[in-house]
């Protein structure tokens, strides 16, 4: 790829990408489903996105089809959401993938993905990407879900190889059973994979998958132990627990709302643990700031349209008696 200048790109996340398509229709199966409202997702899709809602300079590397739907990704993406789509190459062969969200129930809705024969995200290439940006950009993001398919993985291995573990690479453990054979092959693939990070997040199941163990100090321990800066589990109702080489280790609880929808919270704390990442906040602000911008999108309907500004997320603490600090 020619060379650009990229010194103004804080986080690249690169994987997925998708249209997503939300039923209207609450609490409906989706035969009854007569609607749907239309945006785009994808695990590091919502995290750049998410970022960029926050004020950080975020773009996107992956793949989409040579169609329609192709087009509205990259049109969102640049005037919708702020997210740079340099790196949004285009597959001449395969079809953009469609998410379809059954809000059945709301707070823990049924995705039916449409990703055959093979999603073009999956082909990303290491040649799609400028050098520099790999080695030098603040943050460079990754899902594990990358390591279900050979040529992806390898892709990111290649760019894990430019990178160096630099400071700060990041490893979503983004644990979906669908994109993998068996939790052991899930395990094979990714376990050996986290000594090329510097940060691993990921919830309980992820890190068993990812360590073998669900307890979480235990999962934290053996991650730091591998040579990461950080660990960040997430407990669920008990909230976010961070743990980091120097010795702290954090849980702070989340911040309870009424639940409208079950997709988005984690990558909403993505982003704002993005930008708490780059604004080197402690870890106590990190997951306080992240927690919120959770429980703000656990309120809403949508993902990527519904990721909370700074001042939401400010507000939000203020109602709940926070400090900033």
């Amino acid at each position: 790829m020619a060379a650009q200048d990229v010194g103004d790109i804080d986080l690249l996340a690169i994987g997925r990408v998708s249209v997503d398509l939300y039923a209207e229709q609450i609490n409906e199966p989706m035969r009854n489903v007569t609607s749907f409202k239309k945006s785009i997702g994808g695990t590091a899709t919502n995290v750049a996105v998410a970022a960029a809602r926050l004020g950080v300079s975020a773009a996107l590397g992956t793949r989409v089809g040579d169609d329609q739907f192709g087009d509205y990704v990259r049109h969102a993406l640049t005037h919708t959401f702020n997210v740079d789509s340099r790196y949004v190459g285009i597959d001449a062969d395969l079809q953009t993938p469609l998410a379809f969200a059954e809000m059945d129930p709301p707070e823990d809705p049924s995705i039916i993905f449409y990703r055959e024969p093979r999603a073009p995200d999956l082909n990303i290439d290491p040649a799609d990407f400028d050098a520099d940006i790999i080695e030098n950009v603040p943050i460079l993001w990754f899902p594990a879900s990358r390591f279900s398919d050979e040529r992806a993985g390898n892709a990111v291995s290649q760019l894990l190889a430019i990178r160096k573990r630099k400071s700060h690479t990041v490893l979503d453990l983004d644990w979906r059973p669908m994109f993998w054979d068996s939790p052991a092959d899930a395990t094979k693939a990714i376990a050996p994979m986290l000594e090329h990070f510097t940060i691993a997040i990921g919830n309980r199941d992820e890190c068993e998958i990812a360590v073998g163990t669900r307890d979480p100090n235990e999962a934290a321990d053996r991650m730091l132990e591998l040579g990461l800066e950080m660990a960040v589990v997430k407990l669920g109702g008990d909230g976010v627990m961070i743990a980091t080489a120097d010795g702290q280790r954090v849980t702070a609880a989340p911040y309870l709302v009424d639940v409208v929808s079950g997709l988005g919270s984690g990558d909403a704390f993505g982003g704002a643990f993005c930008h708490g990442l780059l604004e080197g906040w402690s870890p106590e602000r990190i997951i306080k700031y992240g927690n919120a911008a959770g429980a703000i999108v656990a309120g809403r309907l949508m993902c990527a349209d519904d990721m909370p500004t700074l001042d939401e997320i400010e507000t939000l603490l203020r109602e709940r008696g926070e400090s900033f600090a």
